[in-house]
């Protein structure tokens, strides 16, 4: 087996009541988080307290040297 760079995605565990800010994307701003389940997260623009379920779409990422790969 040989070693890579390898980026690592992991599914973000979103909290109730967290204030969250997405950068960029057609879903950028500023959500609080309202309501969840396994599948979907349910956020609230503060300022327009519009509301909004999506599937889980959020991933934190790291990238690590000298991993397995492929593992």
């Amino acid at each position: 087996m040989t070693t890579a760079t390898v980026t690592f995605f992991t599914p973000y565990p979103f909290k109730l009541g967290e204030k969250i800010r997405i950068t960029t994307g057609p879903r950028r701003g500023d959500w609080e988080v309202v309501d969840l389940d396994e599948q979907k997260v349910t956020l609230r623009c503060p300022v327009s307290q519009r509301l909004v379920t999506w599937d889980h779409f959020l991933h934190l990422s790291e990238t690590k040297d000298n991993c397995p790969w492929p593992a």
